[in-house]
């Protein structure tokens, strides 16, 4: 690594040209709407309709909306249409591509080559192939949950989720989704659980609108998660083994601009740039991914890509499929996408905004205010339940969000604080104290809709409620958006335990009213009642004030401040009880998902000490003492030579002590459980990486521009 190599990466970068693409079109040659081509690499419902049997359609319907089971005539109808549709788009290959507990996707490709009985080739896909597949269990992670040995597993196909085509530059495959479990049926993947909580809120909410004299078969979680992310030109990457294989840079000096004059967020997005997000949108077009808004976002070099809202499990396919979309196409426009939470210090970090909300079976919003009491008193019902169950299990929700990249984002100047709390606005705020207090609960609820002033609240409340970027949990109009998660993350687990934690505060309710008796008095009762108990998590002011965090813990709301002390919630009979009452996790699979998160936090912490500590070794510290030598040399042309002579040599020293520190703090992580690991790592090693990493950064802002190897934050933030 050498200086003459930074600044090639320099001119390489500057004279980037902007990459062009075809984009399709019709027969008069012209570009295709989006309405045209969207989900065009998707086997979705009119195709399925178009190409089977009406009584099989029906039965596929019935599985979707009713989760009934798919018989074996039923499956090997839809996978000959699958099949014969897929060899028309010229594929070769399928695969059931899957969520295991590494946070991204997998997938094992098999042909469609079969032969006869007479020998001749042939391509063949039956039901039992569709259903079912069988990956290698004992590879990946499990938590304990399967041994070396016990290598059996097995992928079942989701069929609430469309099959769709993933395109290579030599080839295209059908990509099957699905859940993946164990042999003996345990849940080795983030969608299995994910799938059970929408079953169980559902179950809940259904139960709980019926005792509001409503009817519906079901509601369905619904989501949209906006993702951010970090775009640097891959020759700068390339320079940068910390960006490489970590994810972030684990060193680098302050430029004299970051986002302090807020020019980047909504600013004119840069053509290079431009040209990478319409070539992202239209694969995700292609694959039925509502790729809705783009924008930059606050730190120079950052961006955002949002969804329209869909169905839980398939908002957390698309969502994997958004970010591996865009993997691969920064490739191609010479960018290399930066998922991680904190990439760049001294700039805001990325994060995952999770948008959710219910929907029963007739399509409306349980969490939009209505046009009439019983409208409203839905609305408020299911409010209540929301804000029970976050209280309650806010220390799961925590547990839920925590990794290593997150620790470096949340409660900094641009995310949330690692308090769990609910943020409302003034308007429901005033409503929720009102009805705590007692004020209406003699009253019924068209005469308590009244009293509170809103028999007549807006369908949509979005000029009642404003938006607090300080809170993790913020309701937005008719939605809660759930902010604090990471954008490197899989939404699946902090979803999954967000819908059991809201399941539980409904059946709560639910529980109250039946006790009392049933009836809409009884459900104002509840209401006052969860709202009352649930009072300690609502908050509207500054979640970044330091005051927050005493009054925090004056009500008595759980702070676990890293990845080690959340995690540790998933190991407590509380939340073992939750997840086992809801028949989302046994408890040999929420304790996996413990094991397998610590075991992530070590690495991902081990593998960023040996990152540096090697960058260190072979660039830090030999080009500052060649440095300092030279300086040396020149130490008595003045006082201005002696005084960085002087000044280096301490540089050499401090850079040398804190390497050494982190050697010291590494062997002291000692051979316990991966929970006390994770303590010793928190405690001292990343403590030493940032010694470490501000001795580097004192020096580079003295070594000569012309020895210094490492590409710089300035320039890879504002000459990409």
């Amino acid at each position: 690594m050498s200086n003459r190599a930074r600044i090639d990466a320099v001119q390489k970068a500057a004279s980037r040209s902007i990459r062009t693409f075809s984009r399709p079109q019709d027969a008069q040659g012209r570009p295709l709407r989006v309405s045209s081509l969207f989900g065009s690499r998707t086997f979705n419902s009119e195709r399925m309709r178009d190409r089977v049997p009406p009584e099989v359609f029906a039965k596929w319907v019935e599985t979707v909306e009713h989760g009934r089971k798919l018989d074996r005539p039923v499956a090997d109808a839809i996978a000959h249409a699958v099949k014969e549709w897929a060899l028309e788009q010229g594929v070769s290959h399928f695969c059931h591509w899957f969520h295991p507990m590494t946070g991204s996707t997998a997938e094992k490709h098999d042909s469609f080559l079969w032969f006869d009985k007479d020998g001749r080739p042939i391509e063949k896909f039956t039901g039992s192939m569709l259903l079912q597949s069988e990956p290698d269990a004992s590879s990946f992670p499990s938590g304990g949950m399967r041994s070396t040995f016990e290598a059996r597993g097995y992928t079942a196909w989701d069929p609430t989720s469309p099959m769709f085509i993933m395109e290579s530059p030599t080839g295209r495959t059908l990509c099957i989704p699905s859940a993946f479990l164990g042999y003996h049926g345990q849940a080795l993947d983030e969608k299995a659980p994910l799938l059970r909580s929408m079953e169980a809120l559902s179950r809940s909410a259904t139960r709980l609108l019926t005792a509001l004299g409503e009817s519906t078969h079901r509601v369905t979680v619904t989501v949209g998660p906006e993702q951010e992310y970090f775009l640097v030109d891959r020759a700068y990457a390339g320079l940068r083994p910390d960006l490489v294989i970590a994810g972030r840079s684990l060193l680098g000096a302050r430029p004299p601009k970051g986002q302090m004059l807020e020019d980047h967020y909504f600013g004119s997005i840069p053509v290079r740039v431009q040209a990478f997000m319409e070539e992202v949108e239209l694969e995700l077009h292609l694959l039925g991914v509502s790729a809705k808004t783009r924008h930059n976002e606050v730190a120079p070099c950052q961006f955002e890509l949002a969804p329209i809202y869909a169905e839980a499990n398939l908002a957390a396919d698309h969502n994997q499929l958004v970010m591996q979309t865009m993997r691969k196409v920064a490739m191609r426009h010479d960018f290399m996408l930066l998922l991680h939470e904190k990439p760049f210090a001294f700039v805001n970090g990325s994060g995952k905004h999770i948008n959710w909300s219910l929907q029963d079976s007739r399509g409306e919003n349980l969490l939009d205010p209505g046009k009439n009491p019983q409208e409203n008193l839905r609305f408020l019902t299911f409010l209540a339940a929301t804000l029970l169950g976050v209280y309650r299990h806010a220390a799961v929700l925590r547990a839920s969000i925590a990794s290593h990249g997150n620790d470096f984002r949340l409660g900094a100047n641009e995310a949330p604080p690692a308090i769990m709390s609910v943020f409302l606005g003034d308007f429901l705020s005033r409503i929720c104290d009102g009805i705590a207090s007692g004020d209406v609960s003699t009253l019924d609820a068209g005469q308590a809709m009244i009293e509170l002033g809103i028999n007549r609240l807006p369908a949509i409340a979005k000029d009642n409620t404003d938006r607090n970027r300080t809170s993790p949990f913020a309701f937005t109009g008719n939605k809660f958006e759930f902010r604090a998660v990471g954008s490197s993350a899989s939404i699946s687990f902090p979803t999954t335990c967000l819908n059991a934690a809201v399941a539980d505060g409904i059946d709560q309710i639910h529980a109250w009213v039946s006790e009392a008796g049933g009836g809409t008095a009884a459900v104002m009762a509840a209401v006052r009642r969860a709202l009352q108990e649930s009072t300690p998590v609502r908050f509207d002011g500054n979640g970044y004030g330091a005051e927050w965090v005493i009054e925090a813990e004056r009500r008595g709301l759980p702070h676990a401040r890293n990845t080690p002390a959340a995690l540790a919630a998933l190991a407590t009979d509380a939340a073992s009880d939750l997840f086992k009452r809801h028949g989302v996790f046994s408890h040999e699979e929420l304790h996996s998902r413990f094991e397998v998160r610590v075991e992530q936090y070590n690495k991902k912490v081990e593998i960023e000490a040996d990152v540096l500590k090697d960058i260190v070794d072979v660039s830090v510290l030999p080009i500052t003492i060649a440095e300092l030598a030279e300086a040396r040399a020149h130490a008595d042309v003045g006082p201005a030579a002696a005084r960085r002579f002087h000044e280096l040599g301490l540089r050499v020293e401090a850079v040398d002590a804190a390497r050494q520190a982190l050697d010291v703090a590494l062997r002291g992580v000692g051979e316990g459980s991966e929970a006390e690991r994770a303590a010793a790592f928190c405690a001292h090693v990343v403590p030493a990486l940032l010694a470490l990493r501000e001795a580097c950064d004192a020096t580079e802002a003295m070594v000569n521009d012309n020895r210094w190897p490492l590409p710089r934050y300035r320039e890879m933030l504002f000459l990409s």
